[in-house]
């Protein structure tokens, strides 16, 4: 899963609705969290977050931006990203990239030890490390707020937002270095997940490169 880090898709920010909502043990369990709960019940329930996104990456050593636009979709066990005419499909521990520049899919073996993003590796240190709470607006909105102390956690603090129907409108995340992070998401709603909606299509005449047999 190397490759991911110079794909399209090589931000992941992208991937905290699946770290901190879909994750049973991602957070210590709170009690005065109603719209966090029923954020995750959304995804224990089968139901699929669909949304535009804009994400920006921040370095804030070097003073780098990165921004990258799409379209994701966030199940419970799976994932699918578009990013123009690329795609990215995550499921039954199997990853296969299509990069339109080239004409080539890649197939690999979803290992999350080798992959810097995985939900695994930002996972350690954010359990009982993180302390969650939420705050109702006037406006309807919720903010979701989860920081942690831990030196080796991923991210310092992770902000969800959400609009008055419990839809994630808006993710900010610091990590331990200080970079920010921004996911906004457009049109965000949640659907009843489709026969096909996570099939993975790509032209017939693409080059195939599946990586999980090389030694």
């Amino acid at each position: 899963m190397k490759f991911l880090k110079n794909s399209i898709y090589n931000s992941y920010p992208l991937l905290l609705l699946y770290l901190f909502l879909l994750q049973p043990s991602a957070v210590s369990a709170q009690s005065d969290t109603p719209q966090f709960d029923l954020l995750k019940s959304q995804f224990e329930n089968n139901r699929v977050f669909f949304a535009e996104f804009t994400h920006e990456y921040n370095d804030t050593f070097t003073g780098e931006q990165q921004r990258t636009t799409g379209t994701i979709w966030v199940g419970l066990d799976k994932y699918k990203m578009n990013s123009g005419s690329n795609f990215m499909l995550v499921e039954n521990d199997i990853s296969r990239v299509y990069d339109s520049s080239k004409n080539r899919v890649i197939i690999s073996e979803y290992i999350e030890e080798d992959d810097d993003f995985a939900p695994s590796r930002m996972l350690q240190g954010v359990d009982d490390s993180f302390n969650v709470n939420e705050q109702l607006l006037d406006n309807g909105q919720t903010v979701i707020r989860m920081e942690s102390e831990d030196p080796f956690s991923i991210f310092q603090s992770v902000t969800i937002y959400l609009n008055n129907s419990g839809v994630p409108s808006r993710i900010e995340a610091i990590d331990q270095v200080e970079n920010e992070l921004l996911t906004v998401f457009n049109n965000g709603r949640f659907i009843d997940e489709e026969a096909g909606l996570f099939e993975f299509n790509y032209p017939e005449d693409a080059e195939w490169i599946d990586l999980r047999h090389d030694i």
